[in-house]
């Protein structure tokens, strides 16, 4: 599949980070040496010649997250045991559905405190190391399935800091020919409670070193929780929710260059991209059939939706309905800040994809026929 990007990347040092980055590095090197065990041996330590490089990395970062991340719950333990977690908003929406995008434009607000890269990649770790991202964190300038900045400040996903559980759909993309095992983690339906807890205690744990770290309401996103309403509800059960669609004809090709990045910069494994158009149809329909059972269980008032196409095209105006209708304070007070950000942005332009061939949009068309007809895109 060939994209046209902005060309943000360029320039020897660059090419050397995107190297690094698809050989070495991982997303998943915040896990101790104790979680990266358990994961090789769920797999039988099948790892690819290929990837045994990245697996080294890993060996050693786990080193030593084992020994600072006992450093600091040694230290921040008994605070963090007392910390109250505050109402959070979560972003729901499937990948590449404009929720980095919206997590941007809300992470404006300062009322919010929100998970950044380096954090949710180093949930055992960060209250101590953090100060020294600058030198610890090194990576490509821009995501390397887009021209989208990437550094360790900005806003990110917070399912990365529940990798170690081994209970995260993260996982696919580190050991993709057993995806399968991994799709159930998308809702956690008919997963042992035993994992559930184990899933939420990381999840929690993290959340109360971001509140006890910042002292406010949380800004959360992740796609994983657009499958997972009633589980966050009965742990934050004054949660606020603003969920984006997009048109999902487009969402399909940009999640499968999605995955054959996610699948070059954290894999384990070889894995066969041809399949990579069924993983992402099968997963969008697990996602969405979940949102759409559970979605009435959110309380009136603390439900928002948007669609990426108008949040494109009015992003200020959008993003003040999201605070009016959910009943959120201050629009007034961010909107300077909010128009710097969108004004900051407007040289930045999206991939472009060939058209997708006749028999996929039928294949995308009848497997997420319900989403075309709830959100008013057409299929053909």
């Amino acid at each position: 599949m060939t994209v046209a990007s902005g060309g943000g990347r360029s320039g020897p040092a660059e090419t050397l980070r995107v190297f690094l980055a698809s050989w070495f590095f991982t997303s998943l090197y915040g896990m101790t040496l104790g979680e990266y065990v358990r994961l090789l041996r769920k797999h039988h330590f099948a790892v690819a010649p290929a990837y045994w490089p990245r697996a080294a990395f890993m060996a050693g970062a786990g080193v030593v997250n084992s020994v600072v991340g006992g450093h600091e719950t040694r230290v921040y333990g008994p605070g963090l045991a007392d910390v109250q977690i505050g109402p959070p908003l979560f972003i729901l929406g499937h990948w590449r559905s404009g929720t980095t995008h919206l997590h941007n434009l809300l992470a404006t607000d300062p009322q919010f405190a929100y998970p950044n890269v380096y954090q949710v990649l180093n949930p055992h770790t960060f209250l101590t190391t953090e100060r020294y991202s600058k030198v610890l964190f090194a990576s490509p300038r821009t995501r390397i399935m887009d021209d989208v900045p990437l550094n360790a400040e900005v806003p990110f996903e917070d399912e990365f800091a529940t990798c170690g559980t081994l209970h995260s759909p993260f996982l696919t993309w580190a050991f993709p020919r057993d995806a399968e095992q991994y799709h159930r983690y998308l809702t956690f339906r008919e997963v042992p409670e035993s994992e559930v807890a184990e899933w939420m205690t990381a999840l929690t744990l993290f959340y109360s070193k971001l509140t006890w770290k910042y002292g406010r309401p949380l800004l959360l996103k992740s796609p994983p929780h657009t499958a997972r309403i009633k589980l966050l509800l009965d742990t934050f059960p004054d949660a606020r929710f603003v969920h984006i669609h997009r048109n999902p004809y487009v969402i399909f090709q940009s999640t499968q260059r999605q995955n054959q990045v996610s699948l070059r910069t954290m894999g384990l494994q070889h894995f066969d991209v041809g399949r990579i158009a069924d993983v992402v149809i099968e997963r969008f329909k697990i996602m969405y059939d979940a949102f759409f059972e559970e979605r009435s269980l959110i309380p009136e008032g603390r439900f928002h939706e948007v669609c990426f196409e108008d949040l494109e095209k009015d992003p200020v105006g959008q993003v003040e309905r999201i605070y009016d209708n959910l009943g959120l304070s201050g629009f007034d007070a961010v909107q300077s800040p909010l128009r710097r950000y969108v004004d900051s942005i407007t040289s930045y332009r999206k991939n472009t994809y060939p058209e997708l061939s006749s028999s996929l949009r039928r294949d995308v068309g009848r497997a997420w026929r319900r989403n075309f007809e709830e959100w008013g895109y057409a299929i053909g």
